[in-house]
Order: structure tokens, then C-alpha cells, then sequence
């Protein structure tokens, strides 16, 4: 029996996701939403770690899962 050695992609997807959501409830404030431009586009942008996140999470997820024989 071979000993796989342990994946980083869930720590990632999760620390990823996780990035994500809190620019995406930052966006939700009416103080960053009414602050400069440049702020809100770079919320933006990091808040696309979200889905990001969330795929790289389905990816360990179908990676890691035993097959059937």
C-alpha cells in the first residue's frame, strides 16, 4: 500500500474561498462602497477568490474520492 503524501489544494481552496468572502461582504458596506474607485475594483477582483476557491474545493473533492472497482 502506497502513502500518498497530503494534498495542498484544500488548504488553498479553502483559505481562497475564505478571502473571498470576506471582500465580498466588505463590498456590502456602505463605507467601502462609497470610498474610492480603485478600492472597490480591487474588492472586487479579490472577491473572484470566492468561486475560485470553491472549484479548486470540487477538484480535491473529485481527486480524492476512492474509485469504485
Amino acid at each position: 500500500m502506497e502513502t500518498q503524501k497530503p494534498s495542498r489544494l484544500l488548504p488553498t481552496a479553502v483559505i481562497l474561498f475564505a478571502i473571498g468572502m470576506v471582500a465580498s461582504l466588505a463590498l456590502l458596506l456602505p463605507p467601502v462602497r462609497d470610498s474610492s474607485t480603485a478600492l472597490v475594483t480591487t474588492l472586487y477582483v479579490v472577491a473572484l477568490g470566492a468561486p475560485a476557491g470553491f472549484l479548486l474545493g470540487l477538484v480535491f473533492a473529485l481527486r480524492s474520492g476512492r474509485r469504485s472497482r
